[in-house]
């Protein structure tokens, strides 16, 4: 055997140090060609972007962060939500199709917005401690969007929500929505461009570099025409709303809408708001998949409509299943789907849970498996009493998941196993002001739907974050219900609970010195 050059040697234990992963052996040793299995470790840096929230002067919002307290008792970071920088006027891309202002920028009842809180720099939201939700409200109506970066012991797991209430008006409602990882693809079913709706697509751009953001539109005969939803840049930094009907000249009740960037990252959400009906978020579909579900239909919901599309080249027939409190049955009349391609499928469902909760699911039918998105568009009340808020499809909960924004009434969570029988853990954390973590068990049957009231932490003073962890068992869906009666009307607002993200596998390197030897 030829000797090693000691500076190669030397060379290669500094590799090792560096990755942090590497195992160094002498050649000949046993055990060390063999590859290892990845480790999970929890991530280092999370993002969230959180909308801008309301033009309305009537308006009040909550913003909600927070950190699940880890295992391993990690120290250090800090995770801070901070306001988008403001766009200049003639970049605002919220004009109407007589070029007015939606009154972002415009004088209000004798004020104008001065755009301090966009530029000022200074977090909105900062978390102090792991597990201890920090809240903070705003009454602007032009409140910018907000950027935000988790570090260290404060990016896993990391979950913020901004709600917002608008008592009044003709689209009034509770709207949440938890605040977004920035991403390049995002499919939002469940859109509208018909005359009673005003629907917004908000981007955000995290970076310190203009995005570029393409948006394609499809409704139930396929793609609408559009000169103005291709390019459209993002400034850095920044947060550009785009009202849906501006962008095309064709009305539609059911739409589609495929966000896609060509540089850059961005984070998308949907505003809805509906006369007469109330409003929300409309939050993008889970990835296109040939199975999907849909969690924490309301046992009152007065009108549930599926909306579903599917972006490859082939139909997709999907069986429609309830997943109810216990069974799983097919809606009368309403067993399958068949959703051609690249055209928007709806079927009203209508009071389908007929008072008892329930979860969509959808799957391929016979051996076919085309995939799809979906969405609901649910509906509780009736007459002027009506509200809206919209559950997409969503991945499951996986190892954790946190939603934030709960508060001593009007939190109901549900959980759904589509397959096996399934044990969760749900925490609530510590109160915003004051309080005491509490955990409960449950065991959700394979098939069913079963919703629960959280239990809220001793002594609760503020809000509070519910995170759920799977324990055993198959899968678990959740989505959380957050309602508030403002004016005799019972307003509400759906977040569903995928996997936080807050664990990767990161594979292990080894060096292996025997393949220096000739």
């Amino acid at each position: 055997m030829k000797s090693i050059p000691k500076s190669l040697i030397a060379g290669v234990v500094a590799l090792a140090a560096v990755t942090g992963f590497a195992g160094l052996t002498a050649p000949g040793d046993e055990g060390v060609t063999g590859a290892k299995a990845a480790a999970r470790l929890p991530v280092e840096r999370s993002s969230l972007l959180c909308p801008a929230p309301s033009s309305s002067d009537l308006a009040d919002t909550t913003y909600t962060s927070v950190t699940p307290a880890g295992k391993d008792g990690a120290k250090g970071g800090a995770a801070e939500l901070k306001p988008a920088e403001a766009l200049p006027a003639d970049e605002d891309a919220t004009a109407d199709e007589d070029g007015k202002k939606d009154g972002k920028d415009s004088e209000k009842d004798g004020k104008k917005g001065d755009g301090k809180k966009a530029t000022d720099g200074k977090p909105v939201v900062s978390l102090k401690e792991l597990g201890e939700p920090v809240t903070a409200d705003t009454t602007e109506a032009d409140a910018p969007a907000l950027i935000g970066t988790a570090t260290g012991a404060f990016a896993p797991g990391w979950a913020a929500q901004q709600t917002t209430t608008t008592a009044a008006g003709g689209a009034r409602g509770l709207l949440g929505v938890s605040c977004t990882a920035p991403d390049t693809d995002f499919w939002f079913p469940g859109a509208s461009t018909a005359e009673d709706r005003q629907d917004y697509v908000h981007l955000t751009n995290p970076d310190d570099t203009a995005a570029v953001a393409d948006i394609e539109l499809y409704d139930a005969d396929g793609p609408l025409d559009s000169d103005v939803a291709e390019g459209i840049t993002v400034p850095a930094r920044s947060s550009v709303p785009m009202l849906l009907s501006t962008l095309t000249g064709e009305q539609a009740e059911n739409v589609t809408v495929h966000v896609t960037t060509r540089t850059g990252r961005v984070g998308a959400v949907v505003s809805s708001a509906e006369e007469g009906v109330g409003s929300d978020w409309l939050p993008a579909s889970a990835d296109p998949a040939g199975t999907q579900v849909l969690p924490g239909i309301p046992a009152d919901a007065t009108s549930v409509r599926l909306v579903a599309f599917t972006p490859g080249d082939d139909d997709a027939d999907v069986k429609v299943q309830l997943l109810g409190k216990n069974a799983t049955f097919s809606p009368a009349g309403n067993a399958t789907l068949h959703i051609k391609s690249r055209m928007t499928a709806s079927v009203d469902l209508k009071d389908v849970t007929r008072g008892e909760p329930g979860s969509i699911r959808l799957s391929p039918v016979g051996g076919g498996a085309a995939p799809v998105v979906a969405a609901l568009r649910v509906v509780r009340g009736t007459g002027a009493k009506q509200e809206v808020a919209f559950i997409p499809a969503t991945g499951p909960v996986g190892e954790r998941a946190t939603v934030a924004d709960n508060r001593a009434k009007g939190s109901v969570l549900s959980l759904t196993a589509p397959g096996a029988t399934a044990q969760v853990k749900v925490t609530s954390s510590a109160g915003s002001d004051a309080g005491e973590p509490a955990v409960k068990t449950y065991t959700v049957k394979g098939g069913t739907t079963l919703e629960v009231t959280p239990e809220p932490p001793a002594g609760l003073k503020g809000g509070y974050a519910l995170t759920v962890e799977t324990e055993s068992g198959g899968p678990v869906h959740a989505s959380r219900m957050l309602q508030v009666t403002e004016n005799g009307i019972g307003m509400f607002t759906v977040q569903t609970l995928p996997d936080d993200g807050g664990m990767v596998e990161v594979p292990r390197a080894e060096q292996d010195l025997s393949v220096l030897d000739d």
